[in-house]
C-alpha cells in the first residue's frame, strides 16, 4: 500500500517528524473532558516528544492550562527539530536566544509551566504572555536539556516519573518501545500511533486485557500532519498539500491510543441477528476459517447479535469496541491467539498469483493468518500438491459476545 511504503521510507531515513494539528488535538482532548470534566484537574501533563517551539500539544495545553485545571505542564523536544519555528512564532528569531542561556535551536529544550496569566495587562491571555513569563523565569522554567531529549534518556525519564498523564505524537518507528515505557512507569496517556500497531505483540495484549484502547476520534479517517520540507513521499503517494505555506502530509492509517476513559467506548454497537444479516446483507452463510474454530466477519456491521461462538473481525472493530458488550479473545499472527489456537499449518503449500505464476514463497508465510477455503479471484492464493486452495483474510481480531 502507498501509505505503508511512505511510512517505511520515513522509518529507514528516521524521517518520522509528524507535527499534529491543533484542531485534531483539541477535538480529541475535548472528548475526555465531556466524559470527565476533571480528568486533567490537578494533574501534571508531560509532552515528551514535542519541541515547545513547534508543538501544537504545547500550544493547546498552555493556552488551556487554567481551563483544564492543570497542576503543571512539562514539554521536552525529542531532538533538534527540522521544522524550527514554523508552527509557533512564540519566542522570536534565534538571535533573541542568547548563548549565555544556552538557547540555540540546536539544543533540545525543556519547558515547565506552573502558572499562566495575563502578564502584560492587555486583558487577554495568549502565547506572548507565556513567552514573557518564560524569558523572566517567573514561576516557569525554560532551559536546555543536557542530553538530546530522547524520551529514553535519564533526564526525560525523571520528568516522566513526575508526570501523571502523557500526551504526544511519538515517533512511529519507536512506538513499541514508547508504549512499553508508559506501562513500565504506570502512566496514563493519550498518544497517536499507526493503526497497524493494534496488532503489535507489545500492544495487542494490553488492548485484550482492557489496559489500553483506542481514542475517541480519527480512527481510519486519516489526519493531516505538518512534515519537514525535505520529507520523502512514496512515489505513488498523493495525500499531500500545503497549508499557509507549510508542507502537510495526510496519513490515513493513524489513530489515538489511550487508557483514559471516554464515552464513545461505552456505546453499544447495534446489530442484526445472524438470520437478518444473511437475508438482508450477505445473502450467504458465514464462512468458517480453515484453520481456526471461528467464523469470518468481513465488516463490523455484520456481526450477528445472536452468534454464540468465536468471530474473526477486522481491526476496525476496535473503533466500535464496547468492553461491556464483547470479550476480545485474541488476534491472528504474532502469537496473540492462545485462547483461539490455530488448528492447521500450511508449510506444504506454496503461494501463487492470480495469473498462475508461483511467487517463490511457501505456505508457511500464511501460518497463523485467518485462512478461508477457495479462491476469490482477487488476490494471491496458496495451493498444495493435491490442488487444495486457501486464501488469507486480512488481520483479524477474535471476539465473542459477553455472557449476560
Amino acid at each position: 500500500m502507498a501509505n505503508s511504503s511512505n511510512l517505511n521510507k520515513a522509518k529507514k531515513a528516521k524521517n518520522d517528524e509528524f507535527y499534529t494539528q491543533y484542531y485534531d488535538i483539541q477535538i480529541e482532548i475535548d472528548a475526555y473532558l465531556q466524559y470527565n470534566p476533571d480528568v486533567y484537574r490537578s494533574k501534571v501533563v508531560y509532552c515528551n516528544c514535542d519541541d515547545p517551539y513547534e508543538s501544537n500539544f504545547f500550544r493547546y495545553f498552555v493556552l488551556n492550562f487554567n481551563k483544564l485545571g492543570l497542576k503543571q505542564l512539562i514539554t521536552t523536544s525529542y531532538k533538534p527539530s527540522p521544522v524550527a519555528n514554523t508552527q509557533l512564532a512564540l519566542f522570536g528569531d534565534d538571535k533573541t536566544l542568547t548563548k549565555s542561556k544556552g538557547r540555540p535551536k540546536i539544543n533540545a529544550n525543556k519547558f515547565i509551566i506552573n502558572e499562566v496569566h495575563d502578564i502584560d495587562g492587555d486583558g487577554e491571555f495568549n502565547l506572548k504572555d507565556v513567552a514573557k513569563q518564560l524569558k523572566t523565569n517567573k514561576h516557569n522554567e525554560w532551559t536546555p536539556l543536557v542530553e538530546d531529549g530522547d524520551f529514553r534518556s535519564p533526564e526525560c525519564v525523571e520528568l516522566l516519573k513526575q508526570s501523571d498523564i502523557v500526551v504526544t505524537n511519538p515517533p512511529f518507528s519507536l512506538f513499541r518501545e514508547y508504549v512499553k515505557q508508559l506501562f513500565d512507569y504506570n502512566k496514563n496517556f493519550v498518544i497517536i500511533g499507526n493503526m497497524n500497531a493494534i496488532t503489535y505483540k507489545e500492544v495487542f495484549p494490553k488492548i485484550k486485557e482492557n489496559k489500553m484502547w483506542l481514542g475517541a476520534t480519527n480512527f481510519n479517517t486519516g489526519m493531516y500532519f505538518q512534515v519537514p520540507d525535505e520529507f520523502i513521499y512514496a512515489d505513488s503517494y498523493k495525500f499531500e498539500r500545503e497549508k499557509n505555506g507549510v508542507k502537510m502530509n495526510r496519513v490515513p492509517g493513524v489513530c489515538w491510543f489511550t487508557n483514559l476513559d471516554h464515552g464513545r467506548r461505552h456505546q453499544p454497537l447495534p446489530l442484526m441477528t445472524e438470520t437478518e444479516v444473511i437475508k438482508f446483507v450477505t445473502k450467504k452463510p458465514f464462512e468458517k476459517y480453515d484453520n481456526y474454530n471461528a467464523i469470518e466477519i468481513s465488516f463490523v456491521k455484520n456481526i450477528p447479535s445472536d452468534f454464540k461462538g468465536v468471530m474473526g473481525v477486522p481491526i476496525s472493530f476496535l473503533d466500535k469496541y464496547n468492553p461491556d458488550q464483547f470479550d476480545i479473545l485474541g488476534a491472528t499472527q504474532r502469537g496473540c491467539h492462545d485462547e483461539v489456537p490455530d488448528t492447521k499449518k500450511y508449510d506444504d503449500y506454496w503461494e501463487v498469483r492470480q495469473n498462475g505464476k508461483k511467487t517463490g514463497s511457501s505456505g508457511g508465510k500464511t501460518n497463523e493468518n485467518a485462512n478461508l477455503f477457495g479462491n476469490d479471484g482477487k488476490k494471491n492464493y496458496f495451493i498444495n500438491k493435491d490442488g487444495r486452495i486457501i486464501q488469507s483474510a486480512y488481520q483479524r481480531i477474535f471476539i465473542k459476545h459477553k455472557k449476560k
